[in-house]
């Protein structure tokens, strides 16, 4: 039974995926579609291990380009909020300190940096409960 197009000996692929293979997993190849990519010979596994790495990342993520939109007004909606940069701004800046009060029923508090002082609740008259 003929042939058409040329003889390739099975082996010939075999070495080819074995060596592709090896690439894609020490992460030596260039990106899909790259100019490094473009300039490697077809019979190059490291070609044939970018194109795996594109066919992998396609059928996880889909469409990069789309991907990253969607990201990028994902994080502009939470992110912002139709916020200023005034507002934005204003809110990064911190909060005055947090003023330590004892509660009755409470054990006292000890003031942090306070070289050993505590704070312990009083009553109306002064006096320590």
């Amino acid at each position: 039974m003929p042939q058409d197009g040329p003889h390739i000996d099975p082996g010939e692929f075999v070495a080819l995926w074995a060596e592709a293979r090896t690439a894609f997993y020490a992460d030596e190849f260039p990106p899909y579609a790259s100019k490094a990519w473009r300039a490697l010979r077809p019979d190059d596994p490291r070609r044939l291990a970018g194109a795996l790495d594109a066919a992998e990342k396609w059928r996880k993520y889909g469409d990069e380009e789309a991907l990253m939109r969607w990201f990028c007004d994902a994080s502009r909606a939470f992110t912002f909020e139709g916020r200023s940069r005034v507002e934005l701004a204003q809110l990064r800046k911190p909060g005055p300190p947090h003023q330590l009060q004892a509660t009755p029923g409470w054990p006292p508090i000890r003031v942090p940096g306070g070289n050993g002082r505590y704070l312990t609740y009083a009553d109306e008259r002064g006096m320590a409960a």
